[in-house]
C-alpha cells in the first residue's frame, strides 16, 4: 500500500513539473519576441496606418507602388527577431489615409519621419522598395544624422544622373500614365492594369507576387480615390528630379546599401547611389526581375538581415 501511495506521488509530482515546465516554455514564447499589432496614428491631420513589433534598433520599412505595406510580411519575423520593425502604409496608400494637398516625395518623408518620431524612435534604418526607395532617400537626406543605415531596393533616383534614360524608357509607360482618362480606363480593369506589374516587372511572372496578395493589392487599389491618389506619387517625379537634384549636393555619410535585380534596375541604382552617397554596398540579385523580395526571397532577405 506505502509502495503504491509512494509511486501516486512521484507520478503526480512529475506531472506538476511537466505542466510546469509547458507554462513557462509558453510564456517565455510569448515574451521573448514582441508580436506584430497594426495601428492608425495620428500624424499632421492625416491617419497613417502602420504595423510594427519586434525588439531592438528600430527598421522602417517602406513599401512601393503596386503594393502596401503587406509586402514585408514575410520576413516580420525574421527582422522582428533582432529589430523593432515599423511598416506604415505612405500616404494615400492601402490603409492611410489620402492626402488633402500636393503630394511629393518630401513630404511623404516628413510625414513618415513625424509617425516614427510619435512613436519615440530618434534614430533608425530606413528601406525602401520602389517608389519607398525615393521616400527613404528623401527621408535620408533631410534627417541625416537620425538615419543610421539606408536600403534602397529596385527603383532610381530621379533628377540624379542616369535618371532620365529610364524615365523616358518607353517601356515604362506607366511612369506618365494619369490623370483623368486613365483613371477612367483602368477603373475596372485593375486586374489587367496590375498584371502588367507583377508579370512584365518580374524575371519569370511565375515567381512574382503570389496570387493572394494580388487579390489584397488589387482589393486596397481599388477603392474609390485610391488609385489617383497612388499616381500622385509618379506626377511628384519632376518636382522630386529638382528635390533630389538638390540634395545630391551634400553626400549621404552613412552606410547605403544598393539592391536590385540583374534584370531590372539594380545595376542602374547601384551607379546613382555611388554618385550621392559616401558608403554604398551593392548587391545584385540573381535571376530577378524587380519584385526582388518576392522573386528571390532568400538572397534579398540574407542581404537585408546582413547589411541592417
Amino acid at each position: 500500500m506505502n509502495r503504491r501511495c509512494s509511486f501516486v506521488r512521484v507520478v503526480y509530482v512529475i506531472c506538476i513539473a511537466a505542466i510546469f515546465a509547458a507554462l513557462t516554455g509558453t510564456a517565455s514564447a510569448q515574451t521573448s519576441t514582441k508580436e506584430f499589432v497594426s495601428r492608425d496614428a495620428n500624424i499632421d491631420g492625416a491617419s497613417i496606418h502602420y504595423t510594427a513589433g519586434g525588439s531592438g534598433p528600430a527598421v522602417i520599412l517602406l513599401h512601393g507602388f503596386a503594393e502596401t505595406s503587406r509586402m514585408w510580411n514575410p520576413i516580420l519575423p525574421v527582422l522582428g527577431a533582432k529589430f523593432t520593425v515599423i511598416a506604415p502604409d505612405l500616404p494615400g496608400i492601402g490603409d492611410s489615409s489620402i492626402p488633402s494637398g500636393e503630394m511629393s516625395m518630401k513630404t511623404a518623408a516628413i510625414q513618415i519621419h513625424h509617425l516614427v518620431r510619435s512613436l519615440g524612435v530618434t534614430k533608425a534604418r530606413i528601406v525602401g522598395h520602389d517608389i519607398g526607395l525615393m521616400v527613404a532617400y528623401a527621408y535620408a537626406a533631410q534627417f541625416p544624422s537620425e538615419v543610421e543605415k539606408l536600403v534602397v531596393m529596385d527603383a532610381f533616383l530621379p533628377g540624379v544622373q542616369g535618371w532620365e534614360p529610364i524615365y523616358n524608357d518607353p517601356n515604362y509607360w506607366h511612369f506618365r500614365f494619369n490623370g483623368p482618362t486613365p483613371e477612367a480606363l483602368v477603373k475596372g480593369r485593375e486586374n489587367i492594369y496590375f498584371a502588367y506589374f507583377w508579370n512584365d516587372l518580374a524575371a519569370d511572372k511565375g515567381h512574382s507576387i503570389p496570387e493572394v496578395d494580388r487579390k489584397a493589392y488589387l482589393a486596397a487599389y481599388s477603392r474609390p480615390g485610391r488609385m489617383r491618389a497612388s499616381w500622385e506619387y509618379f506626377v511628384s517625379w519632376p518636382q522630386a528630379s529638382k528635390d533630389f537634384a538638390q540634395m545630391a549636393q551634400t553626400k549621404l555619410t552613412m552606410p547605403v546599401l544598393s539592391i536590385g535585380g540583374d534584370k531590372s534596375l539594380g545595376e542602374p541604382l547601384a551607379e546613382q547611389m555611388k554618385l550621392v552617397a559616401t558608403n554604398v554596398t551593392v548587391v545584385i540579385v540573381k535571376n530577378s526581375g524587380h519584385w526582388i523580395l518576392e522573386e528571390q526571397p532568400k538572397q534579398t532577405t540574407d542581404a537585408l538581415v546582413n547589411f541592417l
